[in-house]
């Protein structure tokens, strides 16, 4: 049995922007303070915050859209979620709808308040 969950976030930045900050691994880090090796095409690897976050890219539509296989160092080997970004203008700002699905049981609330401390405070700050 798997978990999933749904965050949206409005970040003060075109989507393509947005977007380029979550697959270029010279900007993610910028944007995190934490060593980031992103591969932002279709199939490509990234590894984030030192290894604590890696997989593969599934789906890359810039502007638009993020797919990844995705996975926490701690979870059993060979246990990936999928990672779905989605990225709509909304004037000068971006509406960013995060989904992610097949994670352990039990993680959702860690991971819930890990993608806003690690991620969405990290663009705020990032755009602001």
């Amino acid at each position: 049995m798997t978990e999933s969950l749904r965050q949206e976030v409005t970040i003060a930045a075109s989507p393509d922007r947005v977007f380029a900050a979550l697959v270029d691994g010279d900007q993610f880090s910028a944007m995190t303070g934490a060593p980031a090796e992103i591969d932002g095409a279709p199939g490509g690897a990234f590894s984030c915050f030192g290894g604590a976050i890696t997989g593969r890219n599934i789906e890359v539509v810039p502007g638009r859209r993020l797919v990844q296989s995705w996975r926490a160092g701690p979870w059993p080997e060979g246990v990936y979620s999928i990672v779905r970004f989605e990225f709509s203008g909304d004037g000068e700002n971006t509406r960013l709808t995060l989904d992610h699905a097949g994670f352990p049981p039990g993680s959702g609330d860690h991971l819930g308040a890990g993608w806003e401390a690690n991620y969405w405070s990290a663009l705020r700050r990032h755009f602001s």
